[in-house]
């Protein structure tokens, strides 16, 4: 475990961030790959899986919602200096986000058609949209339980083990993923069924090695054989961020969801090409997300301990990375997105699509980075509303009005602008706010828990 209350505070973030950044570009390597090679079947491939990443990103916002519970009640346990609380809040969550994403999945694999034909896919792409999301829903209970998992590792500041846990996953599935998809060494030519697979195996295979990992060596878990009435304690403790975490995540997919059918009535090349920017968007975020999933933790530890001037200083810091970092990251990718698009399309349709969606939206990728750190900012020192606000008041009251009023002047392309100055509104919003809500306890600083367990025992005291 390491204690993010004492030491230099930018060297913390960037440890921290540097170590799950190894993980992420690993991730979104594989996920890169993916797309690379369901794009060498073709066009027709390429723009349906496009359309199942709406839903995907939706399942994820579920579980990056347990996850992001998971890693604040942890995180204040910590803080406390509480450790058997904070292996029950690990045993309890994981035990919770694995059962309720299983039966998300079973209900997913009951609703493809009706799902994606509302999306707008047609019964040339519903063919390959069932092969790839009837294996991919099995994923998702294993996905929420490796996850739920690697986010109490975080919240312990070993982010360093779930980085090398992730790049395992990934570097596996990079090597399923060609034997899967093209029949390689004698296994059958699956194609984009192929895809979910190798995802799938891979996933299962290390989330097997990292649970053996976590309990019989990091020892991070309880007994889960518990009461039930102790579990829903834990349960409500966590849900209290996770639940708002939850819609904070899942908005935004619900947008994604109305922005590809807005753009399905530009043609199916649209939506590819819309599909390979949004592959490649995680790459430009990467460090964005990493410095946000090391936020929570932070945030968590410092306001459990009463470390304010940590909590502005970690404030400052961040921003003034995310709006220069943001800055360069979007003079880059405007020179490289033609040469980037290029490696997953032929299409010059396909192409330019994905090019003008770089162009336009890359401007407003440092605001979105301080959006995201901010959030988790707000989740880490368990105050979860003010990112369901900022999530709700991005897609609700900016970006649909927005993106139809852009798609009205301009076509398209006013739809990818409308998301740049979202991004740049919120993040002024959720700067001003993070700071009068630290500066408010500061002044006011209030005690979480100071009852004591019982010796050697898990208590039940709030996290």
């Amino acid at each position: 475990m390491t204690d993010l209350t004492t030491g230099p505070v930018g060297g913390h973030l960037r440890r921290q961030a540097a170590a799950f950044s190894l993980g992420l570009v690993a991730i979104f390597s594989f996920e890169a790959v993916d797309l690379y090679f369901i794009s060498r079947l073709g066009d027709a491939p390429l723009a349906a899986v496009a359309f199942t990443f709406p839903v995907i990103w939706l399942v994820y916002g579920i579980g990056i919602g347990f996850e992001a519970g998971t890693a604040s009640v942890v995180s204040r346990a910590i803080g406390r200096k509480d450790g058997g609380r904070a292996r029950r809040l690990t045993t309890d969550s994981t035990v919770l986000a694995t059962a309720v994403l299983g039966i998300i999945g079973l209900v997913g694999l009951g609703t493809i058609d009706p799902v994606f034909r509302l999306l707008g896919a047609t019964d040339d792409l519903m063919l390959i949209i069932r092969d790839y999301m009837g294996v991919w829903y099995w994923l998702a209970p294993m996905d929420a339980c490796l996850w739920t998992c690697l986010a109490s590792l975080r919240a312990r500041g070993r982010a360093d083990v779930e980085a090398r846990i992730i790049t395992t996953t990934a570097i596996l599935n990079l090597i399923l993923d060609p034997i899967f998809i093209f029949g390689l060494f004698g296994f059958p030519q699956l194609e984009v069924m192929g895809a979910a697979l190798a995802t799938l195996v891979s996933t299962a295979t290390m989330l097997g090695v990292s649970m053996w990992i976590l309990a019989a060596r990091m020892q991070v878990f309880a007994n889960p054989f518990v009461p039930l009435a102790q579990m829903i304690e834990s349960w409500r403790h966590m849900l209290t961020i996770g639940l708002p975490a939850v819609l904070t995540n899942t908005i935004i997919p619900f947008s994604s969801a109305i922005v590809v059918s807005m753009i399905a009535a530009y043609g199916v090349d649209a939506v590819a090409g819309f599909g390979v920017a949004a592959r490649i968007e995680p790459f430009a975020l990467l460090v964005f997300y990493s410095l946000s999933a090391v936020a929570s933790p932070f945030f968590g530890q410092n306001f459990s301990a009463d470390q304010h001037g940590r909590l502005f200083e970690a404030r400052r810091l961040i921003t003034g990375f995310c709006l220069g970092y943001g800055l360069l990251l979007a003079i880059v990718m405007a020179l490289l997105a033609r040469p980037i698009t290029g490696l997953f399309s032929d299409s010059e349709t396909i192409r330019q699509v994905a090019v003008h969606y770089i162009w336009l939206v890359a401007w407003g990728y440092g605001a979105h980075g301080l959006v995201m750190s901010v959030n988790a900012a707000f989740n880490g020192t368990g105050r979860p509303l003010p990112g369901v606000v900022i999530s709700v008041s991005r897609v609700i009251v900016l970006f649909l009005p927005l993106a139809f009023l852009g798609r009205w002047l301009i076509g398209l392309e006013g739809i990818f602008a409308a998301t740049t100055i979202c991004n740049v509104l919120l993040a002024v919003l959720g700067w001003h706010w993070l700071g009068r809500h630290i500066a408010s306890h500061a002044h006011y600083p209030q005690a979480e828990a100071t009852a004591s367990p019982p010796a050697g025992g898990d208590r039940q005291a709030p996290p």
